[in-house]
């Protein structure tokens, strides 16, 4: 079993009924974590177990993991109002999402950054990739048990409800409103022609000189 299904499973004392709850979950799962920037989801499922000592938590792993919890979802909050394009030199250039355009850092060149400006759509987004991101803390067997161990019969009814419920609201919502950016820690939807690319010239073939006999 992959050590994120070992992450998102309450520790039971049956396999069976692990492995079964595993495969409900994570057939919920699999489509949401999607949502999340790549980069802050693998630095969560990696420090958590780490930091909550494997469930076991001391009054300094509660502190520890806490703060992994706060700035894993700052990140993914954060990430909603980023946006990125590509500069005169065909590398990606990444800038954070304001009223007025992309604020960034970089050279724009020919580029519109206006056109990037902060829509209703990115606050959308947020709730639901914040909404994601809680449901995969709380189904995250290692949380539970050092937070709320006795909650732990509980959680086996969330391991199957939640995900399927915040599921078909995520999907719902983004149906509705689909989200076109590409900011950091997501990859590319697609990616834009370069700026200076200059259009293909199409050249004749060289005539051959025939000799009549």
């Amino acid at each position: 079993m992959s050590e994120a299904s070992s992450l998102l499973i309450p520790k039971t004392n049956s396999p069976t009924s692990s492995k079964l709850m595993a495969t409900k979950s994570l057939s919920g799962l699999e489509s949401l974590i999607k949502l999340l920037p790549t980069g802050t989801l693998f630095i969560y499922l990696f420090l958590s177990p780490v930091l909550t000592n494997d469930g076991e938590c001391s009054a300094a792993n509660k502190v520890l993991t806490s703060i992994l919890v706060v700035l894993c979802s700052f990140s993914c909050l954060f990430s909603c109002f980023t946006d990125s394009f590509k500069g005169p030199d065909g590398s990606r250039k990444y800038g954070i999402v304001t009223k007025k355009g992309l604020w960034t850092y970089a050279e724009p060149g020919s580029v519109d950054l206006s056109k990037y400006k902060l829509m209703i759509a990115d606050f959308v987004h947020a709730v639901f990739v914040m909404a994601v991101f809680i449901t995969l803390v709380l189904l995250d067997s290692n949380i539970g048990s050092c937070f709320y161990p006795r909650l732990r019969e509980t959680q086996k009814n969330l391991v199957v409800a939640l995900p399927p419920v915040v599921g078909v609201a995520s999907a719902s919502i983004f149906s509705l409103f689909p989200s076109k950016r590409n900011g950091i820690g997501y990859a590319p939807a697609e990616e834009e022609p370069p700026v200076n690319e200059e259009p293909p010239v199409n050249e004749e073939p060289p005539k051959k000189d025939y000799v009549s006999p």
